[in-house]
């Protein structure tokens, strides 16, 4: 069903599926155990988990150089880096989202045609295919 697309995992649940993965839904995890190689992390993912950690509001094992690695091994996870035509997409969405990190997720996704999997309300207010 998920075959064809790619799927780019929001922050919150890519630390689910490493952490907690009883906590996502069984239509994402239906999607990513069907799509185990097409299922991207993006680096602004890994932006927010730095400064989160960093700040103390996300505990991980161990620093996120290492524990992000890990599971993107693990979870055979792609990386989509952040490239300026996303930069430039954040400023073409309307401010539905006033998260910075969850606006480059729906410009990187539209951009690139993914679906994002995220219960996220407002991401799906977006003209993009949410998995939840």
């Amino acid at each position: 069903m998920y075959y064809d697309v790619n799927l780019l995992l929001d922050t919150c649940k890519f630390v689910w599926l490493a952490a907690e993965p009883q906590k996502l839904s069984e239509t994402a995890s239906a999607a990513i155990d069907e799509g185990k190689k097409n299922i991207l992390l993006s680096d602004v993912s890994i932006w927010e988990i730095c400064v989160k950690w960093r700040s103390g509001k996300l505990r991980l094992p161990s620093p996120p150089r290492i524990w992000i690695e890990e599971q993107r091994t693990q979870w055979r996870l792609g990386l989509l880096s952040i490239e300026s035509k996303h930069l430039y997409g954040t400023t073409e969405l309307e401010m539905i989202h006033q998260d910075p990190y969850d606006r480059m997720l729906v410009a990187q996704s539209i951009a690139e045609g993914m679906r994002v999997v995220s219960p996220d309300r407002n991401i799906a207010q977006y003209p993009l295919a949410v998995v939840w």
